[in-house]
């Protein structure tokens, strides 16, 4: 059987006077954006395309600052599907023209103060993952977790 993974990507999209590029998702709450990999596609191509479809945004992709997997067993909404692995891959990127706007996937769409990024995001993950670009050092962080049933980071490299 071939292995089954979820990769995803995640853009923290930062602007020249320090603000960062948040979404609200359906699900999710507010979030940076980001989401899957399709077949065929690259990690880059993959965010540039999601970052413009949830906010309307383009950019350029700068340097990985995160690796993520989500090793948690879980249902999916429909309480019946088995949600694989994730993977997520999380990069800054700057923004280099578009104009805000929302998606299917999003309801809003704005800039938010880097240090005040956390007064939207409520997802223990993405807070931990945002935090990991707060306190960037130059060096690539790895961390496991599991998001239910509740957050727990397994390990943290």
């Amino acid at each position: 059987m071939m292995p089954t993974h979820i990769v995803a990507v995640g853009g923290i999209v930062e602007n020249e006077t320090g603000e960062i590029l948040l979404v609200k998702t359906h699900h999710g709450g507010w979030v940076y954006p980001g989401g899957q990999v399709e077949v065929g596609e690259n990690l880059i191509d993959a965010l540039v395309r999601e970052v413009k479809e949830e906010s309307g945004i383009d950019i350029e992709v700068g340097h990985l600052i995160g690796t993520y997997s989500n090793t948690g067993v879980y249902k999916w909404y429909d309480e019946v599907t088995d949600v694989p692995t994730k993977v997520m891959f999380d990069f800054v990127c700057k923004p280099t023209g578009g104009v805000l706007s929302t998606s299917e996937e999003t309801s809003e769409s704005c800039w938010v103060k880097k240090d005040s990024v956390l007064e939207f995001i409520t997802a223990p993950a993405i807070r931990t993952r945002y935090e990991v670009y707060l306190n960037y050092n130059g060096s690539v962080k790895y961390m496991e977790y599991v998001t239910k049933p509740q957050f727990e980071v397994k390990l943290d490299k």
